[in-house]
């Protein structure tokens, strides 16, 4: 089995560090967040804390795929984090990422970067209305938003868990995460709008995004939410319809494993 590991100029002092962390990931005990899919865990090296996400190995078909074809979500996370810095973007400073192939197939994969500490995510704005500087945060953040897709960035997975924030002195900061599925190009004003509709499903939130979005563009309002709603609700839809869908297979799969086999009777 072979490893690929690139790690940026400004950490090359600290590889053979880097390097041993990745290598023992399954060794360190402390874990960010929920541990479905993906596992991320923090790890000290030096004075500074990192996180190390490592990715789900896929499966066969785009164990090829990523093998011989495609970018792993690792190498993105880790090119587009570099890139959004460049354009004044703000995510967690990149340090390494790492992959294993095992003849023709594409195995463990790991991004490194250094740990943001934020006051909040964007998910707490939708669970939490009295937060003081609520509406505030709300703009702010809707500004950000204007200035990714001003600056050619679709963030994909631009959801709830996925934007940092920071409290700072005059405003706030935002830093975006989880960073392997984003376009970069011009975006018209339909992919625009579209763009916020994994964030919330809350009327009163989408009205003051469309307004402060239609300040910032000079967009007509009533088109930009009644826009923003409609990509909204197609996407709980969806969303639903996939969840709905899951279970059904998990039941008859479940059902099916329950069945004693025929030579188990006989």
């Amino acid at each position: 089995m072979s490893e690929t590991l690139v790690i940026s100029s400004e950490y090359q002092l600290h590889a053979d560090a880097i390097k041993n962390a990745i290598t023992h990931f399954d060794d360190h005990s402390q874990i960010l967040g929920a541990a479905e899919r993906n596992v991320i865990k923090i790890v000290t090296i030096g004075d500074q804390k990192h996180t190390i996400k490592s990715f789900k190995v896929p499966n066969v078909v785009n164990q090829i795929v990523y093998r011989s074809f495609r970018k792993s979500k690792a190498q993105r996370s880790y090119e587009y984090a570099h890139k959004l810095l460049d354009l004044g973007i703000h995510t967690p400073n990149p340090v390494a990422y790492s992959y294993h192939i095992d003849g023709m197939l594409f195995k463990e994969s790991y991004y490194m970067s250094e740990l943001f500490e934020s006051d909040l995510t964007f998910r707490e704005l939708t669970e939490d209305f009295d937060i003081p500087d609520h509406e505030a945060i709300l703009r702010a953040f809707t500004r950000f938003t204007y200035k990714l897709h001003e600056n050619g960035v679709n963030f994909i997975d631009h959801s709830p868990g996925n934007t940092l924030i920071k409290r700072v002195e005059g405003g706030y900061d935002f830093y975006l995460v989880d960073l392997n599925r984003m376009e970069f190009g011009p975006m018209d004003f339909e992919t625009r709008i579209k763009n916020f509709a994994k964030l919330t499903i809350h009327k009163p939130l989408i009205k003051i995004m469309s307004n402060e979005y239609a300040k910032c563009s000079g967009g007509d309002e009533h088109v930009i939410y009644n826009l923003m709603w409609k990509s909204t609700v197609a996407f709980q839809d969806e969303f639903f319809k996939k969840v709905r869908l899951k279970k059904r297979i998990f039941f008859w799969k479940k059902k099916y494993k329950s069945r004693p086999s025929r030579s188990s009777i006989q």
